[in-house]
């Protein structure tokens, strides 16, 4: 199983910790990291910043997250309730990236298959909750999915690359 590392900013990295929420079933991934997506700590002038360190400030789900860098191979917006999606040219061997927004009350689950990835983010009314994730993978697979498993009420927005 690989370990996974997850990395939270406030404009500097302040820690470096293991994610219980997050597995990998399989020895494929050679690690991953989780991280809050870039902005997590600022807040508009005169509203309270969220503690929650997914609050990021300015992400949406009418839109999909935006990929850092790579090509992208799975997307949606402003989706509710379940849904798979394939992974356009199966899963190569490298980085595998997944960035997910959400909002309304609910836990949101992102599983990707078959490499044994599964990790919640808990969604909120009012704000969007954000999260990154990324995998190292040894070993090219010819087909890959991503299922998102969320109640009706959570509205989310999905981008996987590589």
């Amino acid at each position: 199983m690989g370990r996974l590392r997850v990395i939270t900013t406030a404009g500097v990295l302040s820690a470096v910790l293991t994610l219980p929420g997050c597995t990998s079933a399989q020895d494929d991934a050679a690690h991953s990291t989780h991280t809050p997506m870039p902005g997590a700590s600022s807040s508009p002038s005169g509203t309270p910043a969220s503690d929650r360190a997914e609050n990021v400030a300015g992400e949406t789900v009418a839109k999909a997250p935006v990929l850092p860098a790579g090509e992208v191979v799975a997307q949606t917006a402003n989706a509710s309730g379940n849904q798979e999606m394939e992974i356009r040219g199966g899963i190569k061997a490298g980085a595998l990236s997944v960035l997910v927004n959400c909002q309304g009350e609910g836990k949101l689950t992102v599983s990707v298959d078959p490499v044994g990835l599964s990790f919640p983010l808990e969604c909120v009314d009012g704000e969007v909750s954000s999260t990154f994730n990324q995998l190292d993978l040894k070993t090219n697979r010819t087909h890959g999915t991503v299922r998102v498993n969320a109640p009706s009420r959570v509205r989310w927005a999905i981008t996987v690359g590589r």
